[in-house]
């Protein structure tokens, strides 16, 4: 695992860990679009206009 995917594994493991102790679910959208951010198979940017975008979807 490179430098950069050892610090983004990092950074996604608190913010699940956060939103778990806020009582707030992560999706397995989220964890996948995560998983694609560690692998740099996507950016920072991409993965948060798709999870945007998903829950615009999402009746309230």
């Amino acid at each position: 695992m490179s430098p950069a995917q050892t610090k983004r594994t990092a950074a996604v493991k608190v913010a699940d860990t956060l939103n778990t102790i806020e009582g707030v679910p992560v999706t397995n959208f989220a964890k996948e679009l995560s998983a694609k951010w560690v692998k740099g198979e996507i950016t920072g940017a991409q993965m948060k206009a798709a999870l945007l975008e998903k829950h615009r979807k999402v009746p309230y």
